[in-house]
């Protein structure tokens, strides 16, 4: 049958006919049964009408014992009981079994055509939930976009462990895709429905922090008007992600250290204890052993929040990724600002792969999106200053006075050459003409400077 299709199970002759021709003048294909065992064998075996039309009284099987039946071959199915005066407890039952919606006989033509819409519209928007839950299943097989070796073992380690309780801390510079391996793992865990909350601990002084992450009472300080709950509690039984744990006051980390041994705390001013169930991700920027060594850091959190330890490597270590990475912000950020740009320049993609990211991908795509904003080559080229040998060659605190002076011209004669070649849209004959200067020397500059290819 087709998505239209309708399947009307009446035992009354005139009823089926009457449903037939109704529906039928209203563009549907109808097929008409008068058993409960003929509707049973019709939706079983295969190509189910978009509605059932069930009459609760029928010669063979129970209206009910039908429509469990049908439920249990098709969950999905929509399908609209019809029933007599008097049939309330029946058609409670039946609602209660899935049945999509009631009829009471007789009904009018208009009640009919709206319960079938209806039932039409709830079936659509469910199909659409499953396949959005589908896509977001396959999206978070895919979130990491990453092709290294190193990534790939990140992304194994991180399925094996997320349908586990186990806490998780993640190390990595910053801008590498800590939050992001996070929410990966939240996404491929029993608790993708429920929240991932992200607290970025350097981001609050100590006392807002507290309160942010466990919150408080009505009264608990001046200014608590009224009660507010923290991260933990509105995290529920979703995920939290501790964000650059390793600054985090003494004080705090002895209540986190609670939380994780005993699975509660107390909000600010409270008296009672509350329960936690969220699961803890941390992550951080910063060498926690030896933040441990020196007594900064509580050596039994560590070990807590260390279980598993996932480090993010930068991504100058994974170059690899990079044009992947380019694509995949073209293309998320050029639908966005509606941008005309499909794929970056020749030119801007060879600088892209030289430059060193100290700021890691954050970088990248703060690169790319300032590209597809802008649409400005030369500003985007100029800006991507590789390690070039004058960087290197940079003069130590023991250089002479001559040595210095050397560097500092140098550099100041990149920045006006770099200048020129901006305004003249990176033309290099006319930059030359403008720093009065011959095509061939500027070349040479350009080329001393590592910048020839931009």
């Amino acid at each position: 049958m087709s998505r239209d299709a309708i399947l009307v199970v009446d035992d009354e002759e005139s009823t089926r006919a009457f449903l037939s021709d109704f529906l039928g003048s209203r563009g549907y294909k109808v097929e008409a049964v008068a058993t409960g065992e003929e509707a049973v064998a019709r939706i079983t075996r295969g190509d189910p009408p978009a509605v059932t039309l069930l009459d609760l009284l029928l010669p063979d099987i129970d209206g009910l014992e039908v429509l469990t039946r049908v439920k249990n071959a098709n969950g999905s199915l929509p399908v609209i009981i019809m029933s007599a005066v008097g049939q309330t407890k029946t058609v409670v039952e039946a609602v209660k079994r899935g049945a999509s919606d009631y009829l009471v006989k007789p009904f009018e033509e208009q009640e009919l055509e709206l319960a079938i819409e209806n039932a039409l519209e709830k079936h659509r928007l469910r199909e659409e939930v499953k396949s959005l839950r589908k896509q977001l299943d396959q999206y978070a097989e895919t979130d990491l976009i990453s092709m290294s070796p190193k990534m790939q073992r990140i992304r194994e380690i991180a399925k094996q462990v997320a349908d586990t309780d186990a806490s998780v801390l993640i190390s990595g510079e910053s801008g590498v895709g800590k939050e992001v391996v996070a929410r990966y793992i939240h996404t491929l865990s029993k608790r993708r429905d429920k929240p991932f909350l992200r607290v970025n601990c350097a981001a609050l002084p100590n006392d807002l922090l507290e309160s942010e992450l466990f919150g408080y009472e009505r009264g608990a300080f001046t200014g608590a008007m009224s009660e507010k709950p923290g991260k933990f509690e509105l995290a529920g039984k979703g995920s939290i992600l501790l964000d650059e744990i390793g600054e985090m006051s003494p004080h705090l980390q002895a209540k986190l250290l609670h939380v994780l041994q005993d699975g509660e705390y107390t909000r600010l001013g409270a008296k009672r204890p509350q329960h936690v169930d969220a699961r803890v991700l941390a992550s951080t920027n910063v060498r926690i052993e030896e933040a441990v060594k020196k007594g900064a850091f509580r050596e039994d959190l560590y070990f807590r929040l260390n279980v598993i330890r996932l480090t993010v490597p930068p991504l100058r270590e994974r170059r690899e990724d990079i044009p992947l990475l380019c694509n995949h912000f073209t293309e998320r950020y050029g639908e966005r600002y509606k941008s005309s740009v499909e794929r970056l320049p020749k030119e801007l993609m060879e600088a892209i792969l030289k430059y060193d990211w100290p700021g890691n991908v954050r970088e990248l795509e703060n690169t790319i999106r300032r590209y597809l904003i802008l649409q400005d080559l030369s500003l985007v080229l100029s800006e991507l200053r590789a390690p070039s040998e004058l960087a290197r060659a940079a003069p130590s605190a023991g250089s002479s006075l001559k040595e210095v002076a050397a560097y500092a011209a140098e550099q100041a004669e990149r920045e006006v050459a770099l200048r020129a070649l901006q305004e003249a849209n990176w033309n290099r004959k006319r930059a030359a003409q403008q720093l009065g200067i011959s095509y061939k020397a500027l070349l040479n500059k350009l080329k001393k400077w590592q910048l020839e290819n931009r």
